[in-house]
């Protein structure tokens, strides 16, 4: 990594990808493969990796099977599960930042702290912690999953005990014959819970919700049969062509919610299998749609929850109280840890507050609580602004992975066909913008998302799901494999840009367009 710059000199460049996780290392992948060298990743943590860096509690792992959850253009990695960790993801991005050569584009340790459009020159002017940078193109890729959702009730400053979220986990807690209490029943609760249960003198877990759960077939991979599939030609995009098709299967049925009850039908029988005790079943059984909210994995949650000193209690946390926490339902137990296994603020983009585009508005204020783009990539009042993962992209069935791939090969026809028209900056049309942004809303009223009676992250308080897709993956695809220039106005250069002229066919493109699927 290239140290960070003392000075208060601007550092011009052509493009800023801020974050270095999936997305930043994506990013910056495709730019440089597509002939943009001159681009830098600020990260602000001390290493890349986003949300695998931060979130390393114990049974951290993906829900989503490590060949679709891997980049196209670096599909070799040898995993040792069908559900990768999180130490392994790490390492594989680290793995393909080495393999890119990306140590002297990426900046460790800065933070930008906001940024602003400069109409006159063209550029977005960023403040960071490490001085001031100019830059032709921003790339947001902070992701989603990024703003802790922290407990929010009386006396929680004074419990007696260690509390941490689960994206801040403290290692130098020993819960070894220590009462635990976590609060949260989503996708990290059901991985914390089986993974603390053993150390644990008694587990407490408040589960406001309850969820639908299905079997995770979490299963080791051979050493031998990694080796053979690297032996066997395009074996490993079979593999991935054939974990995507079965990933859409889910997503038709979260778009059909009559569909859906095929898959309730699956999840209700692992749960009558796995726990006996019929008032716990009760407990754990959703009163919802299957696909309204995240739909969760695991084979070992339901076993932990029938262990004798594991209390599962179906009511939010209103109180803290020293050593006790208080349920809404007046239910009182003694606690020496605290886990907020409480998920994060999706919908809110880091550095939307502090993001300023053509009329001085910040990105929060021309949202006004319902984020939107157009194709969840580009706004309109932010010129030559990437959003990568954006609003209404994601669903509870794909893989961020392939939605973030698609984003980037927009991204790069975008820029080719700024450098072939000689302009300096792209503004989406705000009529382009609203009616797409209107055609995702309308279809998304039929949807399990809308209609399956629940509330979840993908809604705003206003209640507007602006999280997910509400088509296939395929359609998507398909919608961002070229660029609409008809969607957009040009201003002219006031200076050469330097793009790259085209964008070059990348790696797992081929896959992509194998993976379109009819709406």
């Amino acid at each position: 990594m290239i140290p960070a710059q003392s000075e208060r000199t601007v550092r011009d460049v052509r493009a800023v990808v801020v974050g270095a996780g999936f997305s930043g290392i994506g990013a910056a992948v495709r730019l440089r493969e597509a002939g943009l060298d001159d681009v830098l990743v600020l990260e602000k943590g001390t290493q890349l990796g986003g949300t695998w860096r931060e979130n390393t509690y114990p049974g951290c792992a993906c829900d989503v099977p490590s060949t679709l959850y891997s980049y196209s253009f670096t599909p070799d990695a040898a995993w040792s599960r069908v559900f990768a960790g999180q130490r392994e993801i790490l390492a594989y991005l680290r793995s393909t930042a080495e393999r890119y050569r990306l140590g002297d584009v990426l900046r460790c340790g800065v933070q930008v702290l906001g940024a602003r459009w400069d109409g006159e020159v063209g550029r977005w002017l960023l403040e960071t912690s490490d001085g001031p940078y100019s830059a032709a193109i921003l790339v947001l890729a902070t992701g989603p999953w990024h703003v802790p959702r922290r407990l929010e009730v009386p006396g929680l400053e004074d419990f007696d005990g260690p509390v941490f979220h689960t994206a801040g986990w403290d290692h130098s807690v020993d819960l070894t014959g220590r009462r635990v209490t976590v609060v949260g029943g989503g996708a990290s609760a059901v991985q914390i819970v089986p993974a603390v249960e053993a150390q644990a003198t008694a587990v407490d877990l408040f589960q406001r919700t309850a969820q639908w759960v299905l079997p995770k077939p979490d299963l080791p991979v051979p050493a031998a049969l990694n080796r053979l599939v690297d032996r066997v030609p395009g074996a490993r995009s079979v593999l991935r062509a054939g974990q995507y098709t079965l990933q859409e299967g889910f997503g038709h049925a979260f778009r059909h919610p009559q569909a859906a009850r095929l898959l309730e039908m699956g999840a209700r029988a692992h749960l009558r299998l796995a726990v006996r005790d019929g008032r716990l079943r009760r407990q754990l059984t959703p009163d919802y749609r299957l696909g309204c909210k995240r739909l969760l994995t695991s084979s070992t949650f339901y076993r932990a929850l029938s262990q004798p000193h594991v209390r599962l209690h179906p009511t939010a946390v209103s109180a803290v109280r020293a050593n006790q926490v208080v349920g809404a339902d007046g239910t009182t137990v003694r606690a020496d840890v605290l886990i907020e296994a409480t998920g994060f603020r999706v919908g809110e983009l880091p550095l939307a507050a502090a993001l300023h585009g053509t009329n001085g508005q910040t990105l929060d204020q021309a949202w006004g609580g319902e984020p939107q783009a157009y194709l969840g990539t580009t706004v309109s009042g932010f010129p030559n602004l990437f959003l990568l993962l954006g609003p209404n992209l994601l669903g509870g069935s794909t893989s961020a992975i392939t939605v973030l791939e698609a984003q980037l090969t927009y991204l790069v026809a975008a820029l080719a066909h700024l450098r072939q028209g000689g302009h300096r900056s792209l503004h989406v049309r705000s009529a382009a913008q609203a009616a797409h942004n209107s055609a995702v809303q309308e279809a998304l009223a039929t949807t399990v998302y809308n209609t399956g009676g629940c509330t979840s992250y993908y809604f705003t308080s206003t209640g507007q799901n602006t999280f997910a897709w509400p088509w296939s993956t395929g359609r998507l695809v398909r919608r961002l494999s070229h660029f609409d220039a008809d969607a957009y106005t040009f201003d002219a250069p006031a200076r050469p840009l330097g793009l790259p002229t085209q964008a070059r066919p990348q790696p797992g493109d081929r896959t992509a367009a194998a993976n379109a699927e009819q709406p």
